[in-house]
């Protein structure tokens, strides 16, 4: 099997590990509120909680998955959240996954939040299926416990605040790709919802105001 094959098998392998059914969206809401809360209690909130003033969008995965042997791949399932002032717009599904090749023994998860800081980056993550990383023209930088203010990560496109420690410490996020879940959004919102529509707040669903309440009181 060629590596393109090997990668391409990996991506699809991840997104049927962890992707949440269409059946399970309204958990999948509640996880992404419980990220949240975690949010706050990290020593890094100041500095994300600064970021998230300025974002154009947040995309919180609740659980990531990483493991495998020699061979491994990591993948979520996450929602979208448009930022309009103080307010946040209605949630859209996402799937992230990549793949990885090296000595890799093991299964982690983290919970992730890939604050937008950029109207490219969300454009690109927007408009269907999006690779991330430089190779896509969309710096990636992770949000650190230990930086001394917002200025470490300044012209990052993306800046991703992770709850795991260990592996996760210098996980970097280069050909990751991100794709919408239009079964989710269609089970949940109604048939025909479209990522523009759900992110333009045309399409509702009261399970999802929780989250957009918590994000507000954000900062």
């Amino acid at each position: 099997m060629s590596l393109f094959a090997k990668l391409t098998a990996a991506i699809a392998m991840a997104f049927a590990l962890v992707a949440a059914p269409a059946a399970q969206a309204s958990d999948q809401i509640d996880h992404a509120n419980h990220v949240v809360d975690h949010l706050r209690s990290d020593p890094s909130f100041a500095q994300a909680a600064r970021m998230i003033h300025s974002a154009r969008a947040v995309l919180i995965v609740p659980r990531l998955v990483k493991g495998g042997f020699i061979f491994g791949a990591e993948g979520g399932a996450g929602v979208l959240l448009r930022r309009s002032g103080r307010n946040w717009s209605s949630p859209a599904f996402y799937n992230l996954a990549s793949a990885s090749f090296g000595l890799q023994i093991g299964l982690q998860e983290a919970e992730l939040v890939f604050i937008i800081m950029t109207d490219r980056a969300l454009r690109g993550i927007e408009q269907g299926e999006s690779k991330l990383g430089a190779g896509a023209g969309l710096t990636v930088v992770t949000l650190s416990a230990a930086a001394e203010g917002a200025t470490t990560v300044r012209g990052g496109d993306i800046v991703v605040w992770s709850s795991g420690t260990g592996a996760y410490g210098g996980l970097t996020f280069n050909g990751s790709v991100v794709k919408a879940d239009d079964d989710a959004n269609e089970a949940f919102y109604g048939r025909d919802a479209t990522v523009s529509g759900i992110l333009a707040n045309r399409y509702s669903n009261r399970a999802t105001r929780p989250l957009q309440r918590n994000l507000t009181t954000v900062w």
